[in-house]
Order: structure tokens, then sequence, then C-alpha cells
């Protein structure tokens, strides 16, 4: 049978081929517009995930910057130098005295005395700085509130509310029963004769 090579017959060949092409082009292997985006997506996200993770990373080491590090923490007991020698003071550099009325291990000092001679209490264990004689430092648990007192050598340690700043000394020989405590846990009974700080 002969065909004719006609006008027709020629546009409607090349309308067939070019469907032809336009349906293997999107139908290849079985892929569509959808998946071609996926892919896109994914490629996307690939290129954005390191750094996502890296601003994570700064992100945790930014907030970890806040928090105090271990060798930061505020001790209990420190040695600092005054008129009267070198004695215990607080972490906060406020001088520490002990009570002579107190007996090992004891506090007498309550209710309106320990508004002028305020317990060093702390939570957990006490720290202690360089000259500090770590086995003389203790705890005991005082019956009037429960609250945790650190104790030098067995006898329980307090500051003085009249010491405005660290390094006074206000309360030495205060009564004749107060006094500020050597770093080998003895009271230091010397009268003060400048009560200013050295340091």
């Amino acid at each position: 049978m002969t065909f004719r090579d006609t006008p027709v017959r020629r546009r409607t060949i090349a309308a067939l081929a070019a469907a032809g092409l336009f349906l293997a082009a999107c139908g290849a292997e079985g892929d569509t517009g959808d998946d071609l985006l996926t892919d896109d997506e994914t490629a996307s996200d690939e290129a954005e995930a390191p750094d996502g993770a890296e601003e994570t990373d700064e992100d945790a080491g930014a907030e970890d910057a806040d928090e105090p590090a271990a060798d930061d923490a505020e001790v209990a007991l420190a040695v600092a130098d005054s008129p009267l020698g070198d004695h215990l003071v607080d972490g906060e550099g406020n001088t520490l005295y002990l009570f002579t009325d107190d007996s090992d291990g004891t506090s007498t000092c309550t209710d309106g005395c320990l508004e002028a001679w305020p317990a060093l209490t702390v939570e957990g264990d006490p720290d202690w700085g360089e000259g500090v004689d770590g086995d003389l430092v203790d705890t005991i648990e005082r019956e009037d509130d429960g609250s945790t007192q650190v104790t030098y050598d067995g006898m329980p340690l307090y500051t003085f509310a009249s010491d405005e700043a660290p390094g006074e000394v206000e309360g030495q020989g205060s009564g004749d029963v107060w006094y500020v405590v050597s770093p080998s846990g003895e009271a230091i009974t010397d009268a003060v004769e400048d009560s200013g700080p050295t340091y």
C-alpha cells in the first residue's frame, strides 16, 4: 500500500513525534515535577544542615559561658591578713570569729546573738582556699533552724554584723569572748591597734 506525502500527513507525524518526546522527557524513569522538587529541597536541606548544626553548637557554648566554672565557685573559708596577722575569713573576705562560750561542736549563740553574730552556714560540704587546714574544717547542724554551720577545729564560726567591709575586725575581743581565728584553729586574743585592712 502506498501513502501519499501530503501536508496533513506531515503535520500529523510532526505532532505525534513532538508529543512522544514530551512524554519521554516527563516520564523517564518515573520522575515527576514533584520528585524533582523533592530532590531540590533535599539538596537544599543538606547544604544548610552543617551551618544549622554549627549555630547550635555556638548557642550551646554561649549558654555554657553563662554558667560559672567549678574553679570560680566561692569558698566558705580562706585566709587573709589584718593587723592581727593571718586569720580565717569567709569566701567574701569577711572576718570569721569563734565564741568562747561555745563548746566543741556546739553553738550556744541563738536568737539576738545571731543577729549580731551571724553563723557561717553552707549548703552541702564547705570548700576552702590556700592556707586553710582542711583537716580542721567540719560542719554541725544547728538545733535552732537545722542549718549547716561551718566549724574549724570543732568551734562554730561566725561573722560580725558591724564589720562593714572585708578585712575589718571590729568584733575582736568583744565581751572578752569573741575572737578571730588563726589558720591553726586557735583564738587570736591580741588587741586591735588598727582595724583597717592591710590588703
